[in-house]
């Protein structure tokens, strides 16, 4: 692919080490809710809520805390309205940053996301002024102590699978169109392939290469503050840091 997800990488490698558990919970939950509220409950019949079930039990959040989001989803239960918005902005050198939220507040998330992007030298823009950069995949990893990507490829090539990356030490990296992805998910499944995450996600068209150390840094500083913004589900952006520069970083 033309311009893969540098920060999706860097935050998978990340997440098991940095995040708390309790801020996992909680974007997962506000994602089963919101998925639940626009799908419906039953997962059979609603993609998105499915994957986010998936993903949940991945984590490890217990059953009971699953059932009581889709019930705050269908209105069930008692809960709060998220309201999905997502934001446009600049970081450091130019790089572009797509903000997914789901937030109760707009003016609250809104505010907090300004300030964020201008205390790392970024700046919030208007809507539709960096999305055009950005496309919708299929995202799916693999452990490559569980397969191969010949096996992956001879399993899956034939439901759809666009790209495969292998550049990761850990993972193999698939990506696909929307439409079919859970026709991929499901393949890799029925094949016996362990998947490790799955989920429609945004890939940049193109990168923007940074080889500078202290620009590097200032990047995923930001990153790292806009991910651990409570109303921030995803993040997205268009920069490519160089390995070399990250390993001085770890």
């Amino acid at each position: 692919m033309s311009g893969h997800s540098k920060w999706a990488k860097i935050k998978r490698k990340k997440g098991s080490k940095d995040e708390k558990r309790g801020r996992i919970f909680t974007k997962l939950i506000k994602e089963i809710t919101v998925a639940a509220r626009m799908g419906g409950g039953n997962p059979d019949s609603n993609a998105r809520l499915r994957t986010a079930i998936d993903t949940a039990r991945a984590a490890n959040m217990p059953a009971k805390n699953i059932e009581n989001a889709i019930k705050k989803g269908t209105g069930e239960l008692p809960g709060v309205v998220y309201e999905e918005v997502t934001y446009e902005g600049y970081g450091p050198n130019g790089i572009a940053i797509l903000i997914e939220t789901a937030t109760d507040n707009k003016k609250r998330t809104v505010a907090d996301i300004r300030h964020i992007l201008t205390r790392y030298g970024g700046n919030l823009g208007e809507t539709g002024c960096v999305s055009w950069m950005f496309s919708k995949k299929g995202y799916i990893t693999v452990p490559k102590s569980a397969s191969s990507e010949e096996e992956i490829l001879n399993e899956a090539l034939d439901a759809g699978i666009e790209d495969i990356i292998s550049d990761d030490p850990d993972v193999y990296e698939i990506y696909t169109s929307p439409e079919e992805f859970e026709k991929v998910k499901e393949t890799l499944a029925e094949a016996g392939i362990t998947i490790e995450s799955a989920e429609i996600t945004t890939v940049p068209q193109s990168t923007v290469k940074i080889t500078q150390d202290k620009v590097a840094e200032r990047i995923l500083k930001l990153m790292d503050a806009l991910d651990e913004n409570d109303d921030v589900q995803k993040l997205h952006s268009n920069f490519d840091i160089d390995d070399e520069i990250l390993k001085k970083l770890e």
